[in-house]
This record gives C-alpha cells, sequence and structure tokens, in this order.
C-alpha cells in the first residue's frame, strides 16, 4: 500500500530501501539514511535497527526508487496483533465478521472512525477479494458512511478499490515494551472506571467534544478494560488520558494510550510526559506487556513527546471512506 503511506519526502534519520541500477541490473540498499546530496545510506542491523557499519554513497543516477520504510523490520503479524488488541478496545455498539471471516464490521456512535469502519483482522485478508458488497451492505443498513481501516500491508486488497475515495490522515501505531518504565511516583494520578464532568470539561475529539454519553459507552463495549486517568495539582484536573487493557490473538496483555489532553493553562510544564509515565506504569502494575498509541503523522510534538516515553513508530493506518 506504498501508493497512500509514506509518501513525503525522505529526511536523514528514517529507513529507507534504494533500488539502484548498476550496470544494467538492479540492487537493494536497506538502511538510514545519513545525508540527502547526495544520498547516503547506512546499511541496517538485523531487525531494522540503525549501525555502525559504513554508509553507502548513491549517485542520482544510479537511484531508480526509493521507498520509505518503518523504523523497525515488522512482520505482517505483528500489525495484525497491535491491531487486534485495537478494535477489541473500540468495538462499537454493532459488530460482526464477514461472512469469509477475514474483515470485522463495526458500528458505534458514528462519531469516531475507529467504532465506525471495517478492519481487515483475518490471516487472509490481505490477499484475499475484498467483500465490499457485504461492507458496504452493513454501513448502509445502519445509515453510516461505508468506511474501511487500512493498516499497511493488512488492508493490501482494498487499494485497487478505494479510487475516489476519501482517505484520512496517516495515523502513526507507535509500541514499546513495558518491561522497563520511565520513572513515576504516582502522586496525583489516579484512574477512575467512568469520566466524571471535570473529566469530561478537557476532553476533546479532533477539537470537538464527544457525548458524555457515548464515552459511557465505550466503556461498557470493549472487550477487556478501561480507565479514564488524570493529574491533579492542588486538587484541579490539569491533565487526562484514556487507557484501555485488551488481548492480542498471541494472547499478549496491551495498554491503549490515548485521548491526552493538558489543560491549556498548564501546558509546557512537562505534564504530558508525567502522565505518560503514570499510565504506563498503570498499565504495567495490570498485567499489560506492551503499550500502543496512535498519533496523526503530522503532529510533529505528539510524536516527539511519545518518543520521550519509549515508544516507537510500528507502522500506519488510514481510514477510506465511500463518498
Amino acid at each position: 500500500m506504498s501508493r497512500i503511506f509514506r509518501s513525503d519526502e525522505v529526511t536523514v534519520g528514517e529507513r529507507v530501501v534504494v533500488r539502484r541500477r548498476l550496470e544494467g541490473v538492479f540492487s537493494d540498499v536497506i538502511g538510514h539514511v545519513t545525508a540527502l546530496d547526495p544520498l547516503t545510506v547506512r546499511p541496517q542491523e538485523v531487525g531494522g535497527y540503525p549501525s555502525s557499519l559504513d554508509s553507502v554513497v548513491i549517485p542520482s543516477e544510479q537511484i531508480h526508487v526509493v521507498k520509505r520504510l518503518s523504523p523497525r523490520r515488522i512482520r505482517n503479524s505483528d500489525i495484525r496483533h497491535v491491531e487486534t488488541a485495537y478494535a477489541r478496545a473500540f468495538p462499537g455498539t454493532d459488530h460482526a465478521w464477514t461472512s469469509d471471516g477475514q474483515w470485522l464490521m463495526r458500528a458505534g456512535d458514528g462519531i469516531t472512525e475507529r467504532s465506525n469502519s471495517a478492519t481487515p483482522l483475518g490471516r487472509s485478508a490481505g490477499f484475499s477479494p475484498v467483500p465490499l458488497d457485504e461492507i458496504a451492505a452493513f454501513y448502509q443498513a445502519r445509515n453510516l458512511p461505508v468506511r474501511l481501516h487500512l493498516p499497511e500491508r493488512l488492508g493490501a486488497s482494498a487499494l485497487g478499490l478505494i479510487e475516489g475515495w476519501s482517505l484520512s490522515p496517516e495515523i502513526l501505531v507507535m509500541t514499546r515494551s513495558l518491561s522497563s518504565l520511565p520513572p513515576s511516583d504516582g502522586e496525583g494520578f489516579s484512574v477512575d472506571p467512568q469520566p466524571d464532568d471535570e473529566w469530561l470539561s478537557l476532553y476533546h475529539f479532533r477539537g470537538r467534544a464527544l457525548p458524555p454519553a457515548a464515552l459511557a459507552l465505550l466503556s461498557e463495549q470493549i472487550d477487556g478494560e478501561m480507565g479514564f486517568g488524570r493529574l491533579r495539582l492542588d486538587g484541579e484536573t490539569v491533565a487526562i488520558t484514556r487507557a484501555t487493557l485488551t488481548t492480542s490473538d498471541d494472547e499478549r496483555l496491551w495498554l491503549g494510550y490515548s485521548a491526552v489532553e493538558v489543560a491549556e493553562a498548564y501546558r509546557r510544564r512537562g505534564l504530558g510526559t508525567r502522565l505518560g509515565a503514570e499510565v504506563l506504569a498503570w498499565g504495567a502494575s495490570r498485567g499489560a506487556s506492551d503499550a500502543y498509541l496512535q498519533v496523526i503523522a503530522s503532529n510533529t510534538a505528539g510524536i516527539s513527546l511519545y518518543e520521550k516515553l519509549g515508544f516507537l513508530e510500528h507502522h500506519r493506518h488510514r481510514y477510506a471512506t465511500l463518498r
């Protein structure tokens, strides 16, 4: 699905594959960009990690194509594990599998894409024809837009079907292990099973408030556990987040970290980092072995915050909506 993922310009530090033409044959160099003019790539270590090997300078006349890659080498099954945990966190109020067992169709409150889209979680979904008529009938019967959730690679079979559909921005899925954690002391941090008015007053989805009933329903629908976390200073809630605990199909328990908001008067004080450290510790205390979050690719400030908390890009996804 390279056409809809990582189509922006290559920058220093990114992992790429460069196909170069050498005396009539093609050769690939896979590694991390150390310079752009001329393009210079340091070959990667096993697993896609940066190495200390000598860099390779690739003259422009040799370059056939340059493709940006995820920062690490990720298997299709790794993507499916994370997306399964995510789908179990947001199953919608109504959901069903397509008859071929490859796409999970979810309908929710009609507001968020994640609870109102069909997602390819079956092991053959990336190679099988998309049952688009069945998916369309499911959403049309509920008076909802026909929408596909497209994780890269897993949604490859839909690529030829979405010409002319509306595409959401690219969304980074970032993950980290909870085997070691940033410092946290728990002071002023708590997690409640339901949001109260103070929590709701800080929460917005892409700039707009969600109905309280929609958030309350989320905690009832989840195939796992949901908690509403907050940081208090002097008795006042100054930062909030939402956390989910769900399993992937390899039985790992995942912490899902989302809905991060810091009160405007308290921003740029490191509270986002502190809140993240607290929620990671909370997830680990509940038995989670790994954590994931999602952030729009253009949100450089958010990505920087999450990298400070130890998250790395795992894969990307987008939503495609039939116009």
